[in-house]
């Protein structure tokens, strides 16, 4: 009776402190979404107005004045094929690093796990420099190509590949698979847990990466939505209406590719952290 009671009291507890934490994360979305509602005297009033109470949706108008549909375009053009490029080139990694045996194969793995821990903007000038040599600034695939080598990318899939039976590889060799075939029929569709997850991680990066896009961008129309949104941003005064509903709308793909994709993004993290 004592541990029921016990119990009982650990899951309200448990259940408030969720709710509360919920709540505590939500928070920051809500405030975004109302304020692109507002106007500019009521969004930066105190004491705030927790709801708009009477909205308006001249901050859409005025924000839809800029190319946002072009900056829309490029987000997306950049973090799908990125998705797709580091979910196709880590797989293989990582397929590579945990079931084939060749000299090297720890001191690779190693260095990938070295890169990891190495901050982007350390690179950022030998990047910018060779991305210049080759003419690809200002570019797609001078902002999509230097992404798809991501180290962690190469890190999960290693982890996961390493849960896949080498009894179920070594019968498909037997029966006659090709490697292409290996991989693309038997492998990928094994991995497709950790590939959800990596293709969340993968969208959700690129398509929030502000300080490698502002490096490597030199026109408006090549500009993505994140980075456009940040030019609304004044000298001296900020319409902070505008700058909510930019934000509002540049998590809409987040949210979709995070829904498409929970299922798949919660089993990749969870069968996947085994040791290595």
């Amino acid at each position: 009776m004592r541990v029921n009671a016990g119990q009982r009291v650990f899951n309200g507890f448990s259940t408030v402190l969720l709710i509360l934490s919920t709540l505590f994360f939500i928070f920051p979305f809500y405030w975004i979404v109302t304020g692109a509602f507002k106007f500019q005297t009521v969004a930066t009033q105190i004491p705030p107005e927790w709801f708009p109470l009477k909205p308006t949706l001249q901050n859409w108008v005025d924000l839809f004045k800029n190319p946002v549909w072009r900056w829309t375009l490029n987000s997306f053009i950049i973090a799908v094929v990125e998705m797709f490029a580091v979910c196709l080139v880590s797989a293989s990694a990582g397929y590579v690093l945990a079931k084939k045996l060749f000299p090297g194969r720890k001191i690779i793995f190693t260095m990938f796990i070295a890169a990891m821990a190495l901050p982007k903007q350390v690179i950022l000038v030998p990047l910018f420099t060779m991305l210049a040599d080759f003419g690809w600034v200002n570019t797609y695939h001078g902002l999509i190509l230097p992404a798809i080598g991501w180290p962690f990318g190469v890190f999960l899939m290693k982890q996961f590949a390493q849960t896949v039976p080498g009894e179920l590889i070594e019968a498909a060799k037997i029966d006659g698979c090709s490697e292409i075939r290996l991989f693309s029929t038997i492998i990928l569709p094994l991995l497709k847990p950790a590939l959800g997850a990596l293709a969340i991680f993968t969208f959700i990066a690129s398509w929030n990466d502000y300080f490698s896009q502002l490096i490597m961008t030199r026109s408006t129309s090549m500009m993505t939505l994140p980075l456009g949104v940040a030019t609304m941003q004044g000298e001296f005064t900020t319409n902070y209406g505008i700058m909510m509903a930019g934000a509002a709308l540049a998590s809409v793909p987040m949210i979709t590719i995070f829904l498409v994709f929970q299922k798949a993004f919660t089993q990749g993290i969870t069968m996947g952290a085994v040791k290595g």
